[in-house]
C-alpha cells in the first residue's frame, strides 16, 4: 500500500508517504509559505523513495478545520494530483491528526483538540483511540468562543490532553497556566495521517477528486457528543 498525504492547514507544512510499513516525511512550521514548500516536499518525498505518482494506491490530505487559504492550498494541490492520475483521495480532520499524532508519541488514547479559528474563537473536538489505535470523534467539530470552551476543560485536566495551538492563544481566556515548553502537539502533521489513511483506505473511504469537500466549520457553534459516543 502507498499513500502520499499533506496538509497545510495552519502555519505547519508537511508532506508524508508510507509504503506498506516504511514511513518518509517531511514537516516545517513556515506561516504564508505552504503554497511555494508543498510541491517541493512532495517531490522530494517521491524522488527519494524511487515512486511515481502514478504508482500511490490513493492521496490524502487535511481537509479542515484550519486556516481558509491553508485549507484551500491542500485541496487544491491534492486535487489537480488526483485528477491527473485518477487516483482516489482521502479527507482526514486535521483536529483528528494532531490527536492521532498525541496517541502514536505519547500514549495518549484521549485528547482535546484546539486550533485558533481568529476572531476570538477555536475550531475544537474530542477523540478517542478505538480498538484499531486510531482515533475517533466523540464530538463534533466545532467552532466556540474560549467562554464555551472552558467548561469542557473539567474533563481534561492535565496538559498531556491538550493538542492544538488554540490553548496557548488562549490560555488566559481558558484559564490555564500552561507550562513555557509546547504542548505535546502544536500543529497538525501528515506523518500522522498516515495511520487513519491506511485505515480508511482499506474501508473503502475515499473520493474522487472532483468530490473532494473542505472542511471549514465556521457554521458549526455548538459543542455535541456524536451518537453512541455518551
Amino acid at each position: 500500500m502507498k499513500i502520499l498525504c499533506i496538509d497545510t492547514a495552519t502555519e505547519a507544512c508537511s508532506a508524508a508517504l508510507v509504503i506498506d510499513e516504511r514511513r518518509d516525511a517531511i514537516f516545517e512550521v513556515c506561516p504564508q509559505q505552504q503554497s511555494s514548500r508543498i510541491l517541493p516536499m512532495i517531490d522530494e518525498l517521491l524522488t527519494r523513495n524511487n515512486v511515481k505518482l502514478a504508482e500511490l494506491d490513493a492521496i490524502a490530505y487535511g481537509r479542515g478545520p484550519g486556516s481558509f487559504t491553508g485549507v484551500r492550498i491542500a485541496s487544491s494541490t491534492v486535487q489537480g494530483l488526483a485528477l491527473g492520475t485518477d487516483l482516489p483521495v482521502i479527507e482526514i480532520s486535521t483536529l483528528a491528526t494532531m490527536a492521532q499524532q498525541n496517541y502514536e508519541q505519547n500514549g495518549e488514547t484521549k485528547s482535546l483538540a484546539l486550533i485558533d479559528a481568529r476572531m476570538s474563537e477555536m475550531y475544537c473536538a474530542a477523540y478517542e483511540v478505538d480498538a484499531d489505535d486510531i482515533v475517533q470523534a466523540v464530538t463534533q467539530e466545532s467552532v466556540l468562543a474560549p467562554s464555551d470552551v472552558a467548561p469542557i476543560l473539567a474533563g481534561y485536566n492535565n496538559q498531556s490532553s491538550y493538542v492544538g495551538t488554540g490553548f496557548h492563544a488562549y490560555a488566559s481566556e481558558l484559564g490555564l497556566e500552561l507550562q513555557s515548553a509546547a504542548l505535546a502537539v502544536n500543529y497538525p502533521s501528515a506523518e500522522y495521517m498516515l495511520s487513519i489513511a491506511k485505515k480508511q483506505y482499506v474501508l473503502g473511504h475515499t473520493v474522487a477528486a472532483e468530490q473532494i469537500q473542505p472542511v471549514y466549520v465556521r457554521d458549526k457553534v455548538t459543542w455535541k457528543k456524536l451518537a453512541g459516543r455518551e
